[in-house]
């Protein structure tokens, strides 16, 4: 214990030193507000590149993902999806946010959203969407980097000391350096969250005695009914082991009498409404920031396709699903344990109390051998946890100097009082981060799913601004406030609000097996429809339109690629149904039966797995179809000019006179 207690502490010393660095010097280049809130529009590819990687995938993609694939088995598995549906949202908005944050020298999506919709109110809503985002989202990182210390510690550091001793560096590099300093610093947690999930994936296969021992082990486990959720029961997916088989597509009387569903919770449309969930990472207020950071658009195909989808998936699809189900014979399952059908139970079977201690439990097998080697994945878990969160945090902070303090409290703030406050504001999201982490019991990957919901509340007024000039401000305005509620009221925490007034809702968390963020935006899109189709007025489209005119001018598709829209649009809705939705349930068992054996396996392996690898190949596809073919991540033709001095170096508020050519009154 010793070696590797002596040997984790230095190598997140030397880490934190890094932090630290990044945190002075760019402090030191922050002089103003434009570059300490969004870099000064400087960001370069390849930081981009990493660094929006690490945002998008951090410490529940490294210890929560596998312990629920542990937990659920291949069904949860298709989670690993968000490869490709949370870049998937940075294809849709993400260009058009960048074009409009040049032309008009937007620093927050607050202040774009409240000058292209000539109201307030929206951009109160989108700070709160990033507080209720921000603050779950980085508790979750920041309670799971204490649990691992003490894990790995062996109860040395108390969960609650070692999340708040992490915290502290993170809080110091962010609050002095800015977007800058996360993006610079994000760029090694790329690669150190890539390196620590391969790893551990080999240690993994390591204990299970190899590639096709781990494969026969699967084969005896799907031949039985042994597990947590037992079988599917036949409810559209065939009655199967429920570890390698989708439960149907539907199951509609879960959640209303709050039973619990049948065969598992992850049916086909439980993973499309989850995995629209985990589009809301690049549709959340601080992704909008990350996009007017960049110098221009050319890092985000990149990022997008190769990057995120391919090779995140590429290690997520393997070496996460051999951490999460080659668990299962490593002695973490008491049922299996029980069964006699594991290779081994070098594994604690306590883990099935707490799935997400399942990674540091991969580490510690390897503290006699190497501890050294502890320390170093230790500190790539703590650099995935930090990454998402260091974003955040300093996004939410930005927001809430801009869109709060300056605009409502002191409109002539200049650029050392906007930094003060913008670092005042990111204290408050850690402090509060630490508190929801202190007291907060639900799973992390689950609490991370809540978070994201409401970051998917805003795609109504994304779309509004980047493609649909008839969404009007009301009806992006009650569409987002409503979403919001139907999240919160499909939550277990909703029930709990409505406990605390003496009403008992009739229905229970995620009801039909549809994901809280489905309810959302069926509630949001629906209100947002309605409300713009009642709201309609010429004064308020033409200004609209000004701006629609201008990303038409900039952004429209060539002329001689215009015949593939239908394709397009084909080949998504076809990835979304067979991929990742309802149509999913084929997947059970079109390669094999999973009680058929290797033999029976057409690619010797459960045929679940291979309708995910199958269809992750596929939607790297069409994520490289949309953003090249279909130019819509590619550089414009046209270049952006912008209409005004930079806002974020004036202090000023963005004017939404579209036509003018003078900068915004200081």
């Amino acid at each position: 214990m010793a070696a590797k207690v002596i040997w984790l502490f230095a190598f997140v010393f030397l880490y934190w030193a890094y932090c630290i660095f990044w945190g002075v010097k760019c402090a030191r280049m922050a002089r103003t507000a434009g570059d300490y809130f969004i870099a000064g529009r400087q960001i370069s590819m390849w930081v981009f590149v990493l660094a929006a990687t690490a945002t998008s995938f951090s410490g529940w993609t490294f210890m929560g993902h596998p312990g629920l694939v542990y937990r659920d088995g291949f069904q949860y598995a298709y989670a690993s999806f968000y490869t490709i549906t949370i870049p998937f949202t940075g294809v849709l908005f993400l260009k058009r946010q960048w074009m409009l944050g040049k032309r008009f020298g937007y620093v927050t999506p607050g202040e774009m959203f409240s000058d292209y919709f000539q109201g307030d109110a929206i951009r109160i809503l989108t700070v709160i969407v990033a507080l209720l985002f921000s603050i779950p989202y980085l508790g979750v990182q920041l309670g799971a980097s204490g649990f691992l210390f003490n894990v790995l510690t062996d109860g040395l550091i108390p969960v609650n000391w070692g999340m708040w001793i992490l915290s502290l560096v993170v809080l110091i590099y962010v609050a002095s350096g800015g977007l800058r300093a996360v993006a610079y610093v994000d760029t090694v947690q790329c690669i150190l969250l890539a390196v620590g999930i391969i790893i551990t994936g080999f240690i993994a296969l390591n204990l299970a005695g190899g590639w096709e021992a781990l494969n026969a082990g699967f084969a005896k486990l799907a031949g039985s009914g042994v597990g947590k959720w037992g079988t599917t029961k036949g409810l559209g997916g065939g009655d199967y082991n429920a570890y390698f088989a989708i439960p149907g597509v539907i199951q509609f009387t879960a959640g209303l009498g709050k039973e619990t569903p049948v065969g598992g919770l992850w049916t086909g449309i439980m993973v499309l409404t989850y995995m629209f969930a985990l589009m809301g990472i690049q549709s959340a207020p601080a992704f909008s920031m990350w996009a007017f950071s960049n110098n221009n658009p050319k890092p985000f195909a990149p990022q997008q396709v190769w990057a995120s989808s391919f090779c995140i998936g590429l290690i997520l699809f393997f070496f996460t699903a051999f951490q999460g189900m080659g668990a299962h014979l490593l002695g973490a399952n008491p049922l299996v344990n029980e069964a006699n059908l594991g290779i081994s139970t070098v594994l604690d079977a306590a883990i099935a109390k707490k799935p997400d201690s399942l990674v540091p439990y991969y580490f510690n097998q390897i503290a006699d051998a190497a501890p050294w080697l502890v320390g170093l994945l230790a500190v790539c878990a703590l650099a995935a946890m930090q990454s998402t969160g260091a974003a955040y945090m300093s996004t939410a902070g930005g927001m809430l100097t801009r869109d709060l303090y300056k605009r409502y409290f002191n409109p002539e703030a200049g650029h050392e009082t906007q930094k003060l406050f913008g670092r005042i504001g990111v204290a408050f999201i850690v402090i509060a981060a630490l508190l929801v982490a202190t007291f907060s019991k639900d799973a992390l990957v689950l609490l991370g799913g809540l978070a994201v919901a409401f970051g998917f509340q805003m795609w109504p007024s994304l779309a509004a601004v980047c493609w649909f000039p008839w969404i009007t401000r009301q009806g992006a305005t009650l569409g987002l406030a409503v979403g919001l509620l139907a999240v919160i009221f499909t939550e277990t925490f909703g029930a709990t609000i409505a406990g605390w007034v003496g009403i008992s809702l009739p229905w229970g968390r995620w009801p039909w097996t549809i994901h809280s963020a489905g309810w959302g935006m069926i509630f949001n899109l629906s209100t947002c429809l309605i409300v713009s189709a009642m709201t309609q007025s010429q004064a308020t489209t033409d200004h609209r339109m000004k701006y629609h005119n201008f990303l038409r001018e900039h952004a429209a598709l060539s002329a001689n690629k215009k015949g593939l829209i239908p394709v397009a649009w084909a080949i998504t809705i076809g990835w979304l149904i067979f991929g990742i939705g309802p149509g999913a349930v084929i997947g059970n068992d079109i390669f094999g039966a999973p009680n058929a054996g290797v033999a029976g396996w057409t690619f010797g392996i459960p045929s679940i797995w291979a309708w995910q690898i199958l269809f992750w190949l596929l939607g790297v596809g069409m994520m490289w179809f949309l953003a090249y073919k279909m130019e819509m991540s590619t550089v414009p033709d046209k270049e952006v000019e912008a209409l005004t001095e930079d806002i974020g170096d004036l202090g000023a508020q963005p004017s939404s006179q579209m036509g003018s050519t003078t900068g915004p009154a200081e």
